[in-house]
C-alpha cells in the first residue's frame, strides 16, 4: 500500500474546489534509507555515490492505466538508477516527487523486500511492473 503525502493529498481535495491543480511536468523516483511521514519529514534519502532521481512520467508510456478500483498503477519501462559509486546503505522504501531535487513529495512506499546496495554494485532497477502503487 502506498502512502500519499499531505501535499497530494491537499491537491486531491482541492478538486472539488476553484483552486487549480496542477498535474506535475515531471515525475522522479526516489529511493530511501528511511521513509518520510506524510508531511514529507524524517526520510533520508540516498545521497552521494552518484545517486541521482530518475525520471518516470508523467505519460501512458512511463504508468499503467489504473485497474483493480483501487487507483493501481505501475512502470512501465525499467527504472535504473545510476551505477553507485559508493555505499547507498540499505533501500529500504521508495517515493516519487514532483522535482529531480527537492520538490514536493507526491507517493511513498516501503519495498516488499530492503536492499542494501554498495559500491560497485549493479545499479539498482526497478523491472517493468515492479513499482506498484495503490491510492486505496
Amino acid at each position: 500500500m502506498s502512502n500519499a503525502s499531505d501535499y497530494l493529498e491537499n491537491n486531491i481535495a482541492n478538486l472539488f474546489r476553484t483552486t487549480a491543480v496542477a498535474k506535475p511536468a515531471k515525475i522522479y523516483v526516489a529511493l530511501f534509507t528511511t521513509l518520510p511521514n506524510e508531511a514529507n519529514v524524517g526520510g533520508v534519502e540516498v545521497s552521494g555515490g552518484n545517486y541521482a532521481r530518475v525520471q518516470n512520467g508523467p505519460s501512458d508510456a512511463a504508468w499503467s492505466a489504473p485497474s483493480g478500483g483501487n487507483g493501481q498503477i505501475s512502470n512501465i519501462p525499467s527504472i535504473a538508477f545510476n551505477n553507485p559509486t559508493a555505499d547507498w546503505g540499505t533501500i529500504i522504501g521508495f517515493g516519487l516527487y514532483d522535482a529531480l531535487t527537492a520538490g514536493n513529495l507526491l507517493i511513498f512506499a516501503p519495498l516488499s523486500s530492503p536492499k542494501t546496495i554498495n559500491a560497485g554494485d549493479p545499479p539498482p532497477a526497478f523491472s517493468p511492473g515492479a513499482l506498484t502503487i495503490m491510492i486505496d
